[in-house]
């Protein structure tokens, strides 16, 4: 690990943005007051709600002509290798590059982080998971590493040709991921994507269940790109914006795609996390996406459950999982969670100028009233 330390900080000093351990940002409910839906959220209203799970950006943002990065969420604290996590991933329209899928569907587990980039750098993601993964204490005599890695095409904002993102940003990503607060919008994998035609990027949210219910809780991060009539919490955005896609013969691109990673401390297995992951869909047709022709749409699903993680150097596996008829509260929360984080990566958003085009933030404080004067006419707010 010495010499991926001594990588990592001759390349650091390369970036004009690298990752922060300090920020600022506003949220969704900074704007309007309150969240949608009627679950509870974690601490942070993020996937870092999930005990264990970290998440780590690298930003590269270089003259006028360079506006991308990565994003890796960490499942966990130890050797995810040999301790997998289970996991499913389910295709809302595939149209997209994700690395990894066929052995997670064949074998219902992730043995890597989750990383995400930009489209023409996925394999720079599955060189920097793979050799990240072959250099962790213990894994001496691994020959075979299936790297997880989901993009969107961020081309616009982004000179995605010049392929800027190298295996050792992939890297630094992973090592600088931490739990609590998730800097959202125009960071990591986020900084050169657009959703509805404005600045889109990252974004996450978290649900808790009741006690009643297991108390447990569902995280989600989203790296937005994608197209569509922009719903707000119910509200018609985009009409009222007059910006959505095909109207009056502009807008018309609204493929690009959104990638969901969900994560959750409910003991499931693959086959109950893919109809989480299904949900995630759900929530995403909740903020107006279309999940058009060339859009890549994916949903990874993972249970970070201590006691489920999958040992292979034990002869059996002994899972204690939830019946099926205890899903529906999470089902709801991954929905609640999904619309969230999608309109989270909105707000935090902010005006870009990049390669081919300059993309404005959506008008939050617009916005905001707009879903405030719905609440109030329903008798929801003040």
């Amino acid at each position: 690990m010495k010499a991926f330390n001594k990588i990592l900080s001759a390349t650091a000093a390369l970036f004009l943005i690298s990752t922060s351990s300090a920020f600022s940002q506003t949220r969704m409910r900074d704007y309007v007051g309150a969240g949608p839906g009627v679950m509870k959220t974690g601490q942070y209203n993020a996937i870092t709600d999930v005990k264990g799970v970290k998440v780590g950006h690298v930003t590269l943002i270089e003259g006028n002509n360079i506006r991308t990065g990565v994003t890796a969420i960490v499942p966990h604290s130890g050797n995810i290798f040999r301790n997998k996590v289970p996991a499913a991933v389910y295709v809302g329209n595939g149209f997209g590059k994700l690395a990894g899928t066929t052995q997670v569907m064949e074998l219902g587990n992730i043995e890597t982080p989750v990383i995400l980039t930009n489209t023409l750098n996925v394999a720079e993601g599955i060189i920097g998971a793979v050799e990240w993964t072959l250099a962790q204490k213990g894994n001496e005599n691994v020959h075979s590493v299936n790297a997880v890695v989901g993009e969107t095409n961020d081309g616009g904002l982004n000179d995605i040709r010049a392929r800027r993102v190298t295996k050792e940003d992939v890297i630094q990503a992973i090592e600088n991921a931490k739990g609590g607060q998730v800097e959202e919008g125009c960071v990591g994998a986020g900084t050169g994507t657009v959703a509805f035609g404005l600045k889109g990027g990252i974004g996450t949210s978290s649900r808790v269940l009741p006690e009643s219910m297991g108390g447990y809780t569902v995280g989600v991060i989203v790296q937005s790109n994608y197209g569509g009539v922009l719903e707000v919490d119910g509200v018609p955005v985009g009409q009222l914006i007059e910006h959505y896609s095909y109207r009056k013969n502009i807008l018309q691109d609204v493929d690009g795609s959104c990638m969901i990673v969900v994560a959750t401390d409910a003991p499931v297995d693959a086959r109950n996390l893919e109809r989480m992951a299904k949900r995630a869909i759900m929530g995403l047709a909740k903020t107006g996406g279309i999940a058009s022709n060339g859009s890549g749409d994916y949903v990874i699903a993972m249970s970070v459950c201590p006691d489920n993680l999958i040992d292979e150097s034990k002869e059996s596996y002994n899972p204690t999982l939830l019946l099926n008829d205890d899903m529906s509260g999470l089902f709801m929360a991954t929905i609640e969670a999904t619309e969230e984080a999608l309109w989270n990566s909105l707000f935090a958003a902010t005006d870009m100028d990049g390669y081919e085009e300059s993309v404005k933030a959506m008008d939050k404080k617009k916005v905001a009233e707009y879903i405030k004067k719905s609440r109030k006419a329903v008798g929801l707010g003040k």
